[in-house]
């Protein structure tokens, strides 16, 4: 009896050992078709977003730099405008490859190569206009001045520079130069504009053949009222001119020189 019942309870552990075995196989059954499954899934997914990324458009973009208040027929007349293919996914919103939503307006900000057009970087010229002012400091104004080319540093001076402001006061009826001077330490360049040449309105009858003095640059700087009021007189009495500065630059207005000391340290 005693091995009987060892005998069928020996059975009885190798049918549960049977049931463990056949229930993990139909786990891992499972388990390796959900993974084949999650493969397949990810794999459509994979091969879905690789359409997207490869599947391109042809939309108008830069060619060239286009500058604000820049008009878009000019633009496109000079050949700063191209069609480009782009990744469907990273064409913006207005981006297109047709010219017509951009005529006749012009460019409301720098529009740099590569970037593609779209309307809202386009607009009305008033609109440029109104957007465009000078960042000018609490308490101070905004005035130009016509500085000498050979005080004016080459093409250095730029908006956001600091520059001293020299005057050269001279006598009228000699043009002889009567004394220079410092007459702004330190001032801050809003706007630089292009040179120019000038013609000597000044000169005597017999000069007066429309003959160009020099070249002259227009520079736009942050100033006091009595700055502004300095600058203008001087303006009046001689010619100014603009020295470029940077932070270590420094500038002690004095009596300034004149033919009495001028050679003198």
């Amino acid at each position: 009896m005693k091995h009987s019942a060892a005998r069928l309870h020996m059975g009885s552990g190798r049918l549960e050992n049977m049931d463990r075995r056949k229930l993990m196989l139909a786990v891992a059954a499972v388990i390796a078709v959900l993974g084949v499954a999650l493969v397949f899934v990810y794999a459509k997914g994979a091969d879905s977003r690789a359409a997207e990324k490869f599947d391109t458009v042809e939309v108008l973009v830069a060619a060239k730099k286009v500058a604000p208040g820049e008009s878009f027929d000019d633009a496109l007349e000079s050949g700063k405008f191209k069609l480009t293919d782009v990744a469907k996914a990273q064409v913006l919103e207005g981006a297109a490859d047709e010219s017509a939503p951009f005529e006749g307006t012009v460019a409301l900000t720098t529009i740099y190569p590569s970037e593609q057009l779209i309307p809202a970087k386009f607009g009305g010229a008033e609109e440029v206009e109104a957007g465009v002012t000078l960042p000018i400091p609490e308490g101070k104004i905004a005035i130009s001045i016509l500085v000498e080319d050979a005080g004016r540093v080459g093409y250095f001076v730029r908006p956001g520079a600091e520059v001293a402001v020299i005057s050269t006061l001279i006598d009228r009826l000699t043009q002889e130069p009567i004394v220079t001077r410092t007459l702004l330490d330190r001032v801050t360049v809003l706007a630089a504009g292009d040179t120019s040449s000038i013609t000597d309105t000044s000169a005597s009858e017999e000069e007066e053949d429309g003959t160009e003095t020099g070249i002259k640059q227009l520079l736009t700087i942050a100033v006091t009222q009595r700055q502004a009021e300095q600058v203008r007189f001087a303006e009046k009495a001689g010619q100014l001119s603009a020295a470029l500065l940077n932070d270590a630059s420094e500038v002690d207005p004095d009596n300034g020189v004149d033919a009495d000391n001028l050679f003198k340290n």
